[in-house]
Parts: C-alpha cells; sequence; structure tokens
C-alpha cells in the first residue's frame, strides 16, 4: 500500500510546525509547568514525540485529513500528559479544520457533532465534579481547541461549495446561451435561405423560361419581347436583392432597408405573373390585417405563383385571399402539370418555407393534387393555409 503523495504546502506546515515546536522546547517554553498535576512525564524529550507525530499528520492534512485526524487525537492527548508544545496544539487545530474542509461530507458532519459534545462534556461534567467556576474554562479549552477550527472549516466549506456551484450555473448558463445563439443562428439562415428562394425565385424562373423562347424561336418580334421581359425580371430581382442585402447590413442613416412587402402589393404581383405568361385571375379583400400574417400571405402567394410558372400545365392559375371566421384563407390552384420533378405551387424547398410560415403563426397549410370537375381533365393543384388573425396568434 502505496502513502498518498502530500501537498507541497502541507509540506511547508509540516516542516513549518516541526521546527517551531523545536524552537519552544529549545528555549524551554511549555504550556505547563513541571509542577502541574497533569503531568506526568516532565521534560523536554516527551514533548518531541507527539509533536513529530502531529508534524507527520500535517502531511496528510489535503490528502488523507481522516487518517491524519485519527492519528493527530492519540497523539494531542499524548501532548496533555507532558509538559506541552503551543506547536503540537496549533498543528491539532489546523488538522480538525483541515478534515473538515477536505474531507468526505459525511465525516465533516460528524466533526461537527462530536466536537461540539466533548466541548459540552468538558464543560459540565469538570464543573459537576469539582463545583469550581475555573472548571468551566476545560470547556473553553476543548471548544478552542476542538469545536472552533471544525466550525470554521464548515464555514469555508460551505461557502466552497456555493462557489463552486455557482461556476459550474454560470458556466451551464453561458452554455444554454451559447447554444440558443447557434440555434438562432441556424434559424436565421434558414429564414434568410426561405427569403432568398422566395424573392428571385419568381424572376429567375421567369428569366429562364423567356430566355429559352428567345433561343429556340427564330423570330425578332418574339426574342424582343422576350428580351424585355427579362429585363423587368432582372431589374426586379435585383431591386429585391437589394433589399434583402440592406436588411442584413446594420441599419445606419441613410442605408435603413426598405418595407416588407404587404397584401396591397398582390395586384402588381398577379400583374408581373400575367406577363410573364402566366393566366392568372385574383379575388382578394384581406382588409386589414396583422402584419406577419400579411407577410406570410404575400410569401405564399408569391412562392405558388412562382411553382405555378415553372411546372403547372397551361391554364388559368385562380389566387383567392379572404376573411374566413376570423382568420385568413389563403387558396391557389393551378393546372395540374405531368412534368418530371417536382409539380406545381408548393413543391420542393418552397413548399418546406411556406409550411414554416404558416406553422409559426399557428395555421393550417395543405398542397397538393385535388379533383376539380371544372377543370379539363378533373385534376389540379391546390395550396391552401389558413392563418389566424387573432392578436395573440399573430405575434
Amino acid at each position: 500500500m502505496t502513502l498518498p503523495r502530500p501537498h507541497r504546502f502541507d509540506v511547508y506546515v509540516a516542516v513549518g510546525g516541526l521546527l517551531g515546536g523545536l524552537l519552544l522546547v529549545g528555549i524551554g517554553l511549555g504550556t505547563r509547568t513541571r509542577e502541574d498535576p497533569v503531568t506526568l512525564f516532565d521534560g523536554p524529550w516527551p514533548i518531541l514525540v507527539p509533536l513529530t507525530v502531529m508534524s507527520g499528520c500535517e502531511l496528510l492534512r489535503r490528502a488523507a485529513p481522516r487518517t491524519a485526524l485519527l492519528i493527530a487525537t492519540p497523539a494531542i492527548c499524548a501532548d496533555v500528559l507532558t509538559q506541552g508544545s503551543l506547536a503540537t496544539v496549533l498543528m491539532f487545530t489546523d488538522i480538525v479544520y483541515a478534515a473538515v474542509v477536505y474531507g468526505p461530507l459525511a465525516s465533516a458532519r460528524r466533526i461537527q457533532w462530536i466536537t461540539g459534545l466533548l466541548t459540552v462534556a468538558g464543560t459540565l461534567v469538570p464543573y459537576v465534579a469539582w463545583r469550581e467556576p475555573e472548571a468551566l474554562l476545560i470547556g473553553v479549552v476543548i471548544g478552542i481547541v476542538a469545536y472552533g477550527p471544525a466550525a470554521t472549516g464548515w464555514i469555508v466549506r460551505n461557502h466552497r461549495d456555493a462557489a463552486e456551484a455557482a461556476r459550474l450555473r454560470a458556466e451551464q448558463t453561458a452554455l444554454l446561451a451559447e447554444m440558443d445563439r447557434a440555434q438562432a443562428v441556424s434559424s436565421e439562415r434558414a429564414r434568410m435561405a426561405r427569403e432568398l428562394h422566395d424573392l428571385v425565385a419568381n424572376h429567375l424562373s421567369a428569366i429562364a423560361i423567356h430566355s429559352t423562347a428567345a433561343l429556340s424561336l427564330d423570330d425578332p418580334a418574339t426574342s424582343r419581347d422576350a428580351l424585355t421581359v427579362i429585363r423587368e425580371n432582372s431589374v426586379a430581382g435585383l431591386a429585391e436583392m437589394r433589399r434583402l442585402i440592406g436588411i442584413l447590413r446594420d441599419a445606419a442613416d441613410d442605408t435603413a432597408p426598405a418595407a416588407a412587402p404587404t397584401l396591397d402589393s398582390l395586384d402588381a404581383l398577379a400583374a408581373g405573373a400575367r406577363a410573364n405568361g402566366l393566366d392568372v385571375r385574383l379575388d382578394a379583400d384581406p382588409g386589414v390585417v396583422p402584419a406577419p400574417v400579411g407577410l406570410a400571405a404575400y410569401r405564399i402567394v408569391q412562392e405558388s405563383l412562382t411553382n405555378a410558372l415553372k411546372h403547372a400545365a397551361p391554364g388559368r392559375v385562380r389566387v383567392c385571399v379572404v376573411r374566413r371566421d376570423g382568420s385568413l384563407a389563403v387558396t391557389v390552384t393551378s393546372p395540374f402539370g405531368d412534368r418530371e420533378g417536382p409539380r406545381a405551387p408548393g413543391s420542393g424547398a418552397g413548399l418546406v418555407g411556406m409550411r414554416e410560415r404558416v406553422a409559426l403563426l399557428g395555421g393550417t397549410f395543405e398542397a397538393g393534387p385535388t379533383r376539380d370537375p371544372a377543370s379539363a381533365d378533373g385534376k389540379i393543384w391546390a395550396v391552401h393555409a389558413l392563418l389566424p388573425l387573432t392578436e395573440g396568434d399573430s405575434a
């Protein structure tokens, strides 16, 4: 069995206590005289035995505090039978203190109880036995030597544990703050990705379709019309990109971003879709709605028209935005396309973005093919969103 390696500070304490005790023995200074009735072993040499044992216990004050206290207790009792050394008493108080501070919690509590009971017993028993007021001083000495260091160690241990708990809470708070920050950054990136998709996809789709038409048809008039539409969509796309970049930048005196689109812009949105070749019928009577609801409804219509331009079969696209039972109902229907890949409004990334917008407002969202007797083949693609207009849901 290997002994634990002592802490450097404990070595300093042990050496200092031993040298101090030797100095006191050398000058003949003890805590009792030879004539004291308690002194059974007089002379300087008996003092060295408990002094040396106590110095060895100081080496274990932090590495093995309970073992040090168990060995130091007989040593201090043996010191009482000699002329005594103040260095031995001081080192014993330090060992009691270290046993409470560095020992297990259960041992620290027991040491407090034991030293407290010894103090009470040391006060009452001598007084009852001798009926002398001076006998009370024995309890005072025991309290100073044993209970005082134990109580001090308990206070220091409580403060140390409280500081450690506060440090752990601070680390947990910092970790949670970092996790919240990372989640916020991730959410903001996803939101900006949806904004980019909603803002630019419509114009890029129109540019791609009309540039393909201009390249495939050898007709100057058709090419000129297609290039006109391409230019209009390019300018509009660049304007919306500048607006989005303005949002990302820090607001300055003259660089504030433009306002977000509202439902009042649905007519312009439908007109742009008609210019790109869609047959759009708009039925919009939303009234005054909260800003988040209006922006969500506008983005749903914008993405639906973009997907209709890319994937729907030729035919009429119907857009309906009306109030219904305390909610704003947004419905977009288009002919079902038979092309490969994502189909019609609400497919791919646009579908995910629309679902997330509606979910954030506490509404419902549905998208997919459905039957319509009024259509040529009886099948259309429909997007339907129901956005609550109550203040709590739209905040």
